[in-house]
């Protein structure tokens, strides 16, 4: 299933984030795909205060993890500077995803194929049009864990326009 909205600014892109945080539970992946700039730290941020973390949330691109305690954890990960999937696996990524946390991935496309065929990714692109804030994100569930929730996941997003 696919999911695709719009936003205008990097608030709303936090904004939209905070409200897919609402849907996710422990134990869920969150992948997060796009250009460099497209907005995945943005939307790590808005996701970490969606679920009530209150500290400034970065992206670990030289620690590669942080972790986040609110009402659940977030383990932030970004694999940008990862040269090959071996090195995911050295990171203990896989080990992470199974613990009572949310795990969300920066670069998660890269990371993909040695993670459990279970998660949300959410994909953010340059929008079209004179606002350079714009982006599109395209939301696609992937596996049972997310595909349970896809009506409350539509109902999170139903404030945004669909791009």
């Amino acid at each position: 299933m696919m999911l695709g909205v719009e936003t205008t600014g990097v608030d709303q892109t936090r904004a939209l984030a905070a409200s897919v945080a609402e849907v996710a539970g422990p134990g869920d992946i969150v992948l997060l795909v796009g250009e460099l700039g497209a907005g995945k730290t943005a939307f790590a941020q808005g996701f970490a205060a969606g679920l009530g973390i209150t500290e400034p949330v970065t992206s670990p691109t030289f620690t590669l993890v942080r972790t986040y305690t609110g009402r659940v954890r977030l383990h932030h990960v970004d694999v940008y500077r990862l040269e090959n999937l071996q090195e995911a696996l050295d990171l203990g990524l896989a080990e992470m995803v199974g613990e009572d946390a949310v795990t969300l991935v920066e670069w998660g496309d890269a990371v993909a194929p040695v993670l459990p065929r279970d998660f949300l990714e959410v994909r953010l692109a340059y929008g079209a049009g004179d606002n350079e804030d714009r982006r599109t994100v395209a939301l696609r569930v992937v596996g049972r864990r997310w595909s349970a929730r896809t009506e409350a996941l539509g109902k999170a997003l139903s404030e945004w326009a669909v791009a």
